[in-house]
Parts: C-alpha cells; sequence; structure tokens
C-alpha cells in the first residue's frame, strides 16, 4: 500500500505514543521503467520507418515519430509530477495534525483535538471516500487510494485513535 505508518514513544517518564501516518500516490512505472518504456516505443514507433529508408517520406515521417515519442515523455513526466503529492498524518492522544503537499503550492495544515475527531467513509466524489472530522469540519484523507486502500486505512486509523483514548 502506499502509505507508512510509524509509532514514536516519548523520551519521558510518560512514555506518550505518538503515531505518523505517510501518504503518497502509487506510482506503477518506476523511474528505471520509464526509460525502459521511452526506448521501446521508440524502437516500435521506429519499425515502420525502415521501409521508407532512402526516400523522402522518410523526414516528414521521422518528424511524426518524434513529435508522438516526445508527447509519451511528456506525459509520463507530468505523472511523475503529481507523484510528488504526499500527505503526513501525526497524532498522539492530545493533537492530530494534518499536513499536505503539492507540487507548486504551499502546504496545506490542519490540527485538531484527537479525541474529537473521527475517521469516516463517505459518499463523495470517488467511491468510499475517506475524511476525518472533528464534528465543525471535515478533512479528504488519501484522494489517491483505491477504494480498498481507503476503507482499510480508515479501520486503522480508527483503531489507532481508539487505543490512545
Amino acid at each position: 500500500m502506499p502509505y507508512r505508518w510509524t509509532e514514536e514513544t516519548a523520551p519521558d517518564v510518560s512514555g506518550a505514543v505518538s503515531h505518523r501516518l505517510v501518504l503518497w500516490p502509487h506510482r506503477s512505472l518506476p523511474r528505471r521503467g520509464f526509460v525502459w518504456f521511452i526506448g521501446a516505443t521508440m524502437a516500435l514507433v521506429s519499425l515502420p520507418l525502415i521501409a521508407v529508408i532512402g526516400t523522402a517520406a522518410l523526414w516528414p515521417l521521422l518528424v511524426f515519430v518524434a513529435i508522438a515519442v516526445a508527447g509519451v515523455w511528456f506525459a509520463l513526466h507530468l505523472t511523475y509530477r503529481s507523484g510528488h503529492v504526499h500527505e503526513v498524518l501525526r497524532f498522539d492522544a492530545r493533537s492530530l495534525s494534518l499536513v499536505r503537499r503539492d507540487p507548486g503550492r504551499a502546504a496545506r495544515d490542519w490540527t485538531a483535538n484527537s479525541f474529537w475527531v473521527r475517521a469516516l467513509i463517505r459518499p463523495g466524489p470517488v467511491e468510499s471516500y475517506l475524511v476525518l472530522t472533528d464534528g465543525r469540519r471535515e478533512l479528504e484523507l488519501g484522494a489517491f487510494l483505491t477504494p480498498e486502500e481507503r476503507r482499510a486505512l480508515s479501520d486503522e486509523i480508527t483503531r489507532r485513535l481508539a487505543a490512545l483514548r
């Protein structure tokens, strides 16, 4: 799953536990796969050009192939940029904070008393819409996760918040 939990225990005598959750979008094509994909795309799209080597039709077709491969490269590059989105949820027995970082935007913060916060699955713009609510405000969490991951995450957050109470 594209998220990771860590727990920290306070170094003082209280032994208070704080939880940290980091979420990020799933990347199905790693950087090395990106290089291979572009190389394979270039090779496969260039195969038909073998038939026109030595003719005047080669150059217009070569320009078209270069534009097509550049378009694929640019589109994949944009999806990698969206992969820099991540959310960090921290909570202990007293407070909860969520920080969302998007590329090209300032970080957005949300804090609340963790005693009042609940993780809920609601009908929304996506299936199994996961929100954190403190009764006054609602905040979307993990919009980039699959519906199954959002349901599992909701159960985990609920269980960990209940253990702190």
